[in-house]
């Protein structure tokens, strides 16, 4: 079988259960993408000679924004006092077991939160979620300021050197790349973000592959968010 060539991540599972059906989540081992690379090439090259009939394909939105040039160098990044305020809002766990990176929990990621957001809707967004929050709702601020903005990482890796000063902004386009690897590989294709604090898409080929799915299926980040080199996913029925 294909799928015993692939070995899951430390700490990770090939298999899992989505609603009584098990699935297999193949991680696809790459080169340490960098900017300007072809995309659709590597994808070609790595992950085409594996697919079998109605496999999925899962492409990391953060390897697509590198081969796009969307990473800034966080010392280029200038922190407005809102960016600032803001960050320290964000629950990061830091100190404890729970802490699993800074997210947008950095003066420099808000910053460049805020500039892809846009200014009111981070505004209206952070009035609404600090209403609603003793009310026991979550998630507000990030539900209204959008995909693009909460796609949106620094540093990039805690441990892949070349990105550990970097900040990553959101894919370009995403839908239309989405589009472009279908039509290469002939199967149905999701960008996705994924972390420790859950899974979702900025593009999909098919609606069939609801959200719900995507965030049962990746819901222990089998991808890893460190050095694990795996920005592909082959995912496939048992």
């Amino acid at each position: 079988m294909t799928d015993q060539i692939f070995k899951p991540n430390p700490g990770k599972s090939l298999e899992v259960d989505v609603n009584g059906k098990i699935y297999l989540r193949l991680p696809v081992k790459t080169h340490i993408i960098k900017q300007n690379e072809d995309l659709l090439v590597l994808l070609q090259k790595y992950v085409s000679p594996h697919l079998l009939a109605d496999d999925l394909v899962f492409v990391s939105e953060k390897v697509l924004a590198v081969t796009q040039g969307r990473v800034i160098n966080m010392n280029d990044i200038k922190p407005s006092g809102l960016a600032r305020f803001l960050a320290r809002k964000i629950r990061t766990n830091y100190g404890t077991k729970k802490f699993k990176g800074f997210g947008h929990g950095t003066p420099m990621a808000m910053q460049l939160f805020i500039e892809e957001a846009g200014l009111w809707r981070v505004l209206f967004a952070a009035a609404a979620s600090a209403l609603t929050r003793p009310l026991g709702i979550k998630g507000l601020f990030y539900l209204i300021c959008g995909k693009q903005a909460k796609s949106i990482d620094c540093p990039m890796s805690f441990t892949i050197l070349e990105y550990a000063h970097y900040a990553k902004l959101a894919p370009l386009d995403p839908k239309g790349f989405a589009e472009k690897a279908k039509e290469k590989l002939r199967h149905e294709v999701v960008i996705l973000d994924a972390n420790y604090q859950g899974a979702f898409s900025l593009a999909k080929t098919s609606a069939k592959i609801t959200e719900k799915f995507i965030r049962v299926l990746f819901r222990d980040n089998p991808l890893g968010q460190s050095d694990e080199m795996t920005p592909f996913c082959i995912v496939r029925v048992k």
